[in-house]
């Protein structure tokens, strides 16, 4: 590997270990979502504490973080001379920067909006076809958690049907096969018939495992 595109690698592993559920949290003086609901460091979960605006910051953080690592590797492709397979790289190592932040202890979120981020990067279609995919079933289904799930199923067939056998197809494969696995939980309460719903208030207790981003 050259070492422009390690470089490249390890920066985005950094900018993806940019917890912005923790960084957002302590910038608005609140408490940090590790020690309460599911402790899960994700808009979900912030969104407990009732600030509306830092879960917003937090979804946009983590979807934006997700979405420059990628950009600037394609931006500076051709100067540093980094391959559509070291930006395939670039892709996994931010996603599992925020699945296992360097700087928090390696305990991540879900990766639901960074995913996102990084879809719209690789191509605005891909993205805004999943988006739609969690849309749609959210909407008709009422479980973020299935409409992860789901939306993380398609991916790589909008990916197929977009460019074929890609460098992008290996690197949204193993994306989506761990979002599933993120969502271990969920799936175990989705057959059970215990997971929440949208808009659904649980007791605090029951509450962990829930979130989907």
């Amino acid at each position: 590997m050259q070492v422009n595109s390690l470089i490249a690698i390890i920066l985005a592993y950094l900018i993806g270990s940019l917890s912005f559920a923790v960084i957002v949290s302590w910038a608005m003086g609140l408490p940090d979502p590790h020690t309460y609901g599911s402790g899960n460091p994700g808009a979900t979960n912030v969104l407990r504490t009732g600030k509306i605006l830092a879960a917003v910051l937090t979804l946009l953080g983590d979807a934006g973080k997700g979405w420059f690592a990628v950009w600037l590797a394609q931006k500076y492709a051709t100067d540093f001379g980094l391959s559509p397979a070291t930006i395939a790289g670039v892709a996994v190592a931010v996603f599992l920067g925020h699945l296992f932040p360097v700087f928090f202890k390696f305990l991540g979120g879900k990766g639901v909006a960074t995913a996102c981020g990084i879809l719209m990067a690789i191509n605005v279609w891909l993205g805004l076809a999943t988006l739609s995919t969690w849309i749609i079933i959210a909407f008709f289904f009422r479980y973020s958690s299935l409409a992860a799930i789901v939306a993380s199923v398609f991916s790589p067939l909008y990916c197929f049907f977009l460019f074929g056998f890609s460098a992008a197809l290996p690197a949204v494969i193993l994306m989506s096969a761990l979002l599933v696995w993120r969502h271990s939980e969920n799936i175990k309460k989705l057959m059970a018939g215990t997971e929440s719903k949208l808009g659904e208030k649980k007791p605090e207790a029951d509450s962990a495992g829930e979130e989907a981003a």
